[in-house]
């Protein structure tokens, strides 16, 4: 019992704290993952907003310039070079400017480079800007043989004539704004445009206008985070977001592995806690079951005492609803023993003769009759009263039924209630306890004679339902019980006589029958009588608490 107690005790404690280990351990997990990501993400946020600002900047300050000057002033040798130094002392990052009419030809240009008279017409940006207004292109190398890419301007004049403003922008400006990303070992910082070719140099995945072996993410218009794998499988965290305005993707590219390391320190500190808690859990069980053992033996003993009492004095007070039957049925014998007892005084006190032995012997055997009968009642009644031990026998069950049933004859007859008993042939003897089936049938059989009305009728029928066990259907057509009490009528102090009814009898009725190794079950509607079937094994394995 002790060792039930402990392991029983130590799984029901052990097992939450593993299971809620085990569930903090992979939110722990997943909350250090998250948290680890989360500068990624927020770096790729302020960093998106950052090359927006930059472009939005230049694109502003070349649409500024455009729309205060005329093309006819733009085209003066020295006006397009002095706007080129204001803007450089401005923005920064821009190489040259140029004027392109909208017929593609450049007509302008202040730069490093002899471009002026250069026809633009039949490229892509030219188009695209005179449709849009503004234009941002990929990163190219041109006949610079530099990286670098063009922000461009569409301005419509007041007269009609419009003209385009194109200036090239140095990639080293995005470029140092990548790297001061700072990204760790094991992380990388890049931009691409939308068809993966690399805008800036990255660390892992070539130099720059490189085909990128890592797939461009679809479009969000916010700063996102991308969980996903190389070419080789490498577990990757990608932060990404699409500048605005422009061809470019910028990317943060992490190893989760590289950035958990704290979870390792935590890791070994969760399972210590574990193995702590496991041996605390232990050693409090192991104290608390001999204790906790000890008190509920001691328990169990005082409820089986109690248990034992309560249902012989159930058994007393079926006996105390009997009490004016079997009164009734000890006066008949006691009253033929007054009268015949009376006849014999007379014969001797009134006769100066004695009566001859023939006049007497009738009078004298009628009075030991009914003393015999006076015997055999309270002999009944005294053995049926009987406190003893559970002790099995061999039973003849309808000879058991009808002794409880002597005790309900006079009721019976004075009701007119007819009590039909019906046993199969052959029906076997029962190895079971006397006292307990007395109890079990006169506690049914009490309320059934409380359920009927006088003249009603009680069927007794007794069956086999196998080699091993009977049953015994106690039925009458009294009034029933109402549906919603059937599932309540076996509880404890239950009861629908509110006048006397304790609601021990089927209670305790049931849990006699459950030692006894059967089972007890009701049918009923209400105002159409009601059926309790005893079911019991052949051999009852007795239970004698």
């Amino acid at each position: 019992m002790f060792l039930v107690a402990v392991l029983s005790v130590s799984v029901v404690s052990i097992l939450p704290t593993v299971a809620m280990t085990a569930i903090n351990y992979h939110q722990y997990q997943d909350a250090l993952h998250a948290e680890s990501l989360r500068p990624t993400l927020r770096l790729t946020t302020h960093a998106k907003l950052a090359l927006e600002s930059f472009l939005t900047e230049r694109v502003s300050a070349l649409s500024l310039a455009s729309r205060m000057t005329s093309m006819a002033e733009l085209t003066r040798t020295d006006k397009l070079p002095a706007i080129l130094k204001h803007l450089k002392q401005a923005c920064g990052g821009i190489v040259d400017l140029g004027v392109i009419t909208e017929t593609g030809q450049q007509v302008a240009y202040a730069g490093p480079y002899q471009l002026e008279g250069k026809d633009y017409s039949q490229q892509d940006w030219f188009q695209e800007v005179l449709r849009r207004g503004t234009h941002v292109s990929d990163v190219f190398m041109g006949h610079r043989n530099l990286p670098h890419f063009v922000v461009a301007v569409h301005h419509e004049g007041s007269n009609g004539e419009g003209f385009v403003m194109r200036a090239t922008i140095d990639t080293e400006a995005i470029k140092r704004q990548v790297l001061s990303l700072d990204p760790r070992p094991g992380s990388d910082a890049f931009i691409v445009n939308h068809r993966g070719v690399l805008q800036t140099p990255s660390r892992f995945y070539g130099k720059t206008l490189d085909q990128a072996s890592l797939a461009v993410p679809p479009y969000s218009p916010q700063a996102e985070l991308l969980e996903t794998t190389d070419a080789s499988g490498l577990p990757l965290a990608v932060g990404y977001a699409y500048i605005d305005g422009s061809p470019f993707v910028l990317m943060m590219v992490k190893r989760p592995d590289l950035i958990q390391e704290g979870w390792i320190s935590l890791q070994r500190e969760v399972i210590l806690l574990l193995v702590l808690s496991i041996a605390l859990v232990l050693g409090v069980v192991v104290a608390g079951a001999k204790y906790m053992v000890n008190r509920t033996r001691e328990s169990d003993q005082k409820r089986a005492m109690v248990l034992h009492n309560l249902q012989y004095t159930s058994k007393m007070a079926a006996i105390g609803r009997l009490a004016a039957g079997v009164a009734h049925e000890i006066n008949n014998p006691l009253a033929i023993i007054n009268q015949k007892a009376g006849l014999i005084k007379d014969r001797l006190s009134l006769s100066p003769e004695l009566p001859s032995p023939a006049d007497l012997l009738p009078a004298v055997n009628s009075v030991l009759r009914s003393v015999d009968r006076c015997k055999a009642i309270t002999h009944r009644l005294l053995g049926f009263a009987r406190h003893m031990d559970v002790q099995p026998e061999e039973i003849g069950l309808e000879l058991l039924l009808r002794e409880v049933l002597g005790f309900l004859e006079k009721e019976a007859s004075y009701r007119r209630v007819q009590v039909e008993l019906r046993a199969e042939p052959d029906f076997p003897p029962l190895q079971s306890d006397r006292g307990q089936l007395q109890q079990v049938f006169l506690n049914i059989l009490n309320n059934a004679m409380a359920a009927v009305e006088d003249g009603g009728h009680i069927d007794i029928d007794m069956r086999r339902t196998g080699a091993d066990a009977v049953e015994v259907a106690i039925s009458d057509d009294g009034a029933g019980i109402p549906e919603e009490n059937l599932s309540r009528i076996f509880e404890p102090f239950f009861t629908t006589k509110k006048a006397s009814g304790t609601g021990l009898g089927l209670s305790i009725t049931y849990g006699i029958v459950k030692r006894l190794g059967g089972d007890i079950r009701v049918t009923s509607r209400e105002g159409e009588g009601a059926c309790f079937t005893v079911l019991l094994p052949v051999n009852a394995t007795l239970d004698r608490r």
